[in-house]
């Protein structure tokens, strides 16, 4: 049963793309990361362009950032005043993001750009998250705790008081790393929490109770303000696509949360890398394939 979807203009098997939404929210909640940089990329192995993807999974993403806010939100896990610095560099960055996702669109390389970007950005990611993984298996330590030092936004001036958080940092930090995952969002499509998290974590010294939820946080508003961007500027968000991909992933999510309180983290981590690795190399083997009709488009005069 195929299901048209108007601003992708194709057609697609209504359940694959609920299958898709399953098997993405399944890993969301088995590795507990948000399902956006694993969603893109199977968007574009199925055929939606990589434009369409990148909008339409950024204004999905807002819909299940709202639950797992509330959810830290009733806990009293959320750091209000940390999300508001990370927020307001968030919001500049994804004004900028937008904007160079609609010149790289109207430049006819939005696709392209996408597709190295994922490349470069997963496989870091996917083999720093092996590497660590393998040492937590191995338990190879990496440093003394006499060689730690202090978070780099301990170091920096324009200090502020974060009572929730305990810590007193620079400004400057937060609103950088915010401006850099509001950049992610807008062209990528992910919600930016795979590079918050640990960014908040090493780069800020959070504590750990209140990461996650300050993290969501922002996300809620960054993604809610790309998907109107780009709804706006671009023509690129598909709401058919979205609310389809939405079922899925709801019903996939509390199957992967009940599956991951089962196994070791360090095995779920190690699972993940292998995961983003593969997506990675599956990416980067068709950017260098041919494609397999080999066309050319000539101007008529």
């Amino acid at each position: 049963m195929n299901i048209y979807l108007p601003i992708a203009e194709m057609s697609v098997n209504i359940f694959a793309l609920l299958g898709l939404g399953v098997v993405t929210g399944v890993l969301s909640g088995l590795f507990g990361v948000g399902g956006g940089f694993l969603m893109t990329p199977l968007l574009i192995f199925i055929g939606v362009p990589p434009a369409i993807s990148v909008s339409t999974v950024a204004n999905q993403i807002v819909a299940s950032s709202v639950s797992g806010f509330l959810a830290h939100w009733r806990r009293d896990n959320v750091d209000f005043k940390m999300g508001a610095y990370l927020l307001a560099g968030g919001l500049i960055g994804s004004f900028l993001g937008v904007e160079l996702f609609r010149w790289l669109k109207a430049s006819g390389q939005i696709d392209l750009i996408i597709s190295v970007i994922y490349v470069v950005f997963l496989g870091v990611i996917g083999a720093l998250m092996a590497g660590e993984s393998i040492r937590s298996i191995l338990k190879v330590s990496r440093k003394h705790p006499h060689d730690e030092k202090p978070p780099l936004a301990m170091r920096l001036p324009l200090k502020v008081e974060f009572p929730k958080s305990k810590l007193r940092i620079s400004a400057i930090m937060p609103v950088a790393i915010g401006f850099f995952a509001g950049v992610m969002v807008s062209l990528m499509g992910i919600g930016g929490g795979f590079f918050l998290i640990p960014a908040m974590i090493y780069v800020l010294g959070m504590p750990t109770n209140v990461v996650i939820g300050t993290s969501l946080f922002q996300i809620i508003f960054i993604t809610a303000n790309v998907t109107f961007l780009q709804a706006v500027t671009t023509q690129t968000v598909d709401i058919v696509l979205a609310l389809l991909l939405l079922t899925g992933s709801v019903v996939g999510a509390q199957v992967g949360t009940k599956a991951g309180s089962k196994l070791p983290p360090e095995y779920l981590r190690a699972l993940l890398a292998a995961l983003v690795l593969g997506i990675a190399t599956k990416l980067a083997f068709d950017l260098f394939t041919p494609p397999a009709d080999v066309y050319s488009v000539s101007v008529m005069e």
